[in-house]
């Protein structure tokens, strides 16, 4: 299913290679095998210099560059790279059941359904409804009306109110009489005039909270199928595989009839991965959730529980990440052993911890770097950024290449959209306003307006791009001169002022909708920095996992390092760009600035060796196979044994993965672990990432 889609958006399948192309420093070219594979080795390079690298968004340093590292392949499968989001209270979220299982009412004979009619018919019939509410249905439809309503109800017919009602107020008073009156089995619908369609309900449509309360009562006479009294929100587990959060949402909102904004859920997750998360959903029961999971496909629903509150962006503590990294192989030259590698490489992560750089998914695949395109949005060079966004590319989607080639020939909006992917939003969001102003206008080509045209999340997501690129580029500085030592005018977060009052900084919020790797990024409360004193250095009172540096903006604090802020102002001027001057008219393109931690540590990083035969041999088990392998052994039925742990036993073989396991905060990218660990280009035609169709 994944690979077609990527097919259908003309984009590459993602089994990404790590390492392959190794690195300068383990490479020997004096030996023939080994000048082969850089022979190999500079090919892949030329066939990628159009893409963006980990250099030209500032990614340039490690923390432990002595050690050496690996190659391999990562998300050759989707099910090698799982996610499990840990919610506010530290737990990992794990798929823990498949929803309840309904009970089925006993099926009726015909003719048992049809003495059932009869009867209720003949109840009906005597029915009369309460005076005090009949005096209240005269008043606001009149006796005429109502004698028909009761007709309605008495004979199974139908009517219409020969009065019409404006105000909404009063047609909700008047449903709540008419449902009151009748035991809500009438169903009065507005008509376009106004006036009230009223007939009999079907049997289900309406049932009263204390009926529905007895009606879903488990077999402890506990309401709602056992999961407690109703309350404003449903929280529930989603798993899914191979699947975007935000396309789940709108599935969901889909089959349940609800507007998607009503899904909430804490964090974005990665598509082509297995992943776990908590959402939440308002206005619907658990019975119409639960009912989901026989038409969803790659994702299932359980875990429900009744809350009070829902679920808003940044409501977790971070993600666990299991991780299988195939077709491992050292760089030539290199003489230590792989286990070897893996343990010092992951005790220097666990007591060091890795540069927080935002990954090269935060700059985009083609190769136009979304940071550019930010920089030229800062400079409000609006032309200019809408050739940009335009541009013929080579690493672009090929089905949008047609379009680029025709706008950047003839600069015909109109004969450029035609030919341009629905798929690409911005291309398309400006296209159109293009089209629109040469309809509409004689005037001038207003580039700012369209640019405007683009989604929110989507134009602002070049700003942040920058912002992201000249934080890379300090922090690689800052480690170069500083090392893991904490120097004073280094920032820390001001505990006194971490939940100062003010806007909330959501510039981490935005992710591109093109992200395998999305991250989880927290809507924080606003906070303020402030150096650290050369006594507090002497003092040993803060380390390095304490120092956040800024991305530029005009409400925050830069360094009081003076050699640290002097860089800010010598990355920004070479794109004609001042850091303290970040205020745009344009108030997307007006930029508050956030801070972000220099340094971070993993918890619980673990690794495994193992070996495989094929390459579609699957090596970790997912939260579904060991639900259902539990189920299976607890019920007496088939089971398989090696499903019910995270990882099968190493059954041997000529191919070697490692199984990597950690923990993250939020927004850290568990590719900037593995590049720490492997020692390689994270760029996505680069070492790291080297597609492969």
């Amino acid at each position: 299913m994944a690979e077609l889609e990527d097919k259908k958006r003309g984009r590459e399948l993602p089994a990404e290679r790590i390492g392959e192309s190794g690195s300068a420093e383990h490479a020997n070219e004096e030996h023939h095998d080994k000048k082969t594979k850089v022979d190999h080795v500079n090919q892949s390079r030329a066939e990628a210099s159009d893409g963006i690298k980990e250099c030209d968004v500032g990614i340039t340093k490690f923390i432990s560059s002595e050690l050496p590292g690996f190659a391999g392949q990562i998300k050759q499968r989707y099910t090698d790279f799982m996610v499990n989001e840990i919610d506010n209270q530290g737990l990992v979220v794990h798929l823990t059941d498949k929803g309840f299982k309904m009970p089925k009412a006993p099926k009726k004979s015909k003719e048992e359904e049809q003495e059932e009619e009869k009867e209720e018919l003949e109840k009906r019939k005597l029915f009369k409804v309460d005076e005090q509410l009949r005096a209240q249905l005269v008043e606001v439809l009149g006796e005429t009306d109502v004698a028909k309503i009761e007709d309605v109800y008495q004979n199974v017919t139908k009517m219409e109110t020969s009065k019409k009602f404006e105000d909404k107020a009063e047609r909700t008073k008047v449903h709540q009489l008419l449902r009151a009156a009748f035991n809500n089995q009438l169903e009065s619908v507005t008509s376009p005039e106004n006036t009230f369609h009223v007939a009999l309900a079907n049997r289900r449509s309406r049932v009263s909270k204390k009926d529905l309360a007895e009606r879903t009562k488990d077999a402890n006479g506990v309401e709602n199928w056992g999961y407690g009294p109703s309350l404003n929100f449903v929280h529930f587990t989603t798993y899914k595989e191979n699947k975007d959060t935000m396309d789940v949402a709108n599935v969901l909102a889909r089959y349940l009839r609800v507007p998607t904004r009503l899904i909430r859920y804490a964090g974005t997750k990665d598509r082509r991965a297995i992943t776990c998360q908590r959402m939440s959903i308002s206005k619907i029961s658990v019975e119409r959730l639960n009912a989901l999971n026989r038409v969803l496909k790659g994702v299932v629903l359980g875990g429900f529980k009744y809350e009070n509150e829902s679920l808003s962006l940044g409501d977790l503590r971070g993600n666990e990440f299991t991780i299988a990294i195939r077709d491992v192989k050292l760089f030539q030259g290199s003489s230590v052993s792989l286990e070897s590698i893996l343990e010092e490489g992951c005790a220097s992560i666990r007591e060091n911890g890795f540069i927080n750089y935002f990954g090269m998914q935060r700059f985009g695949t083609f190769s136009v770097s979304t940071h550019e395109v930010g920089k030229w949005i800062l400079l409000e060079d609006w032309e200019k950024t809408t050739n940009l966004i335009l541009a013929e590319q080579e690493n672009v989607l090929p089905i949008s290449k047609e379009a680029r080639k025709i706008w950047a020939e003839t600069k015909d909006a109109e004969a450029a959209l035609k030919k341009m992917p629905r798929q690409c939003v911005a291309e398309n969001a400006i296209l159109n306003a293009l089209v629109d102003q040469s309809i509409s206008e004689s005037s001038p080509v207003d580039y700012f307006q369209a640019i405007n045209k683009i989604p929110r999340n989507l134009r602002t997501m070049y700003g942040h791009a920058y912002q992201s690129y000249v934080w890379n580029a300090i922090a690689s500085k800052r480690i170069e001169l500083f090392g893991l030592n904490i120097v004073a005018g280094d920032l820390v977060l001001d505990e006194g002022n971490e939940k100062t009052a003010g806007a909330t900084k959501a510039e981490d919020g935005e992710t591109d909708e093109e992200d395998d790797f999305a991250e989880d990024l927290r809507t924080a409360q606003f906070v303020r920095a402030r150096p650290v004193t050369q006594e507090e250095v002497d003092s040993g009172k803060f380390s390095i996992e304490d120092v956040v540096l800024p991305t530029p903006g005009f409400d925050i604090v830069y360094p009081g390092n003076e050699t640290l802020r002097q860089l800010y102002i010598e990355v920004m001027s070479k794109d004609g760009l001042d850091p303290f001057d970040m205020r745009r008219k344009a108030r997307d393109f007006s930029l508050a600035g956030s801070y972000r931690n220099v340094i971070h540590k993993p918890e619980n990083l673990e690794f495994k060796v193992l070996h495989y035969t094929s390459p579609t041999q699957q090596l970790i088990n997912t939260d579904f196979e060991i639900l259902n392998n539990q189920i299976g052994k607890e019920n007496g039925q088939r089971f398989m044994k090696d499903k019910l742990k995270r990882f099968p036993d190493d059954k041997g073989g000529e191919s070697t993965a490692v199984i990597l396991t950690f923990k993250l905060g939020v927004s850290a990218y568990a590719t900037m672990l593995l590049r720490e660990l492997m020692k390689v280009e994270t760029s996505r035609r680069g070492d790291m990432c080297d597609v492969k169709a």
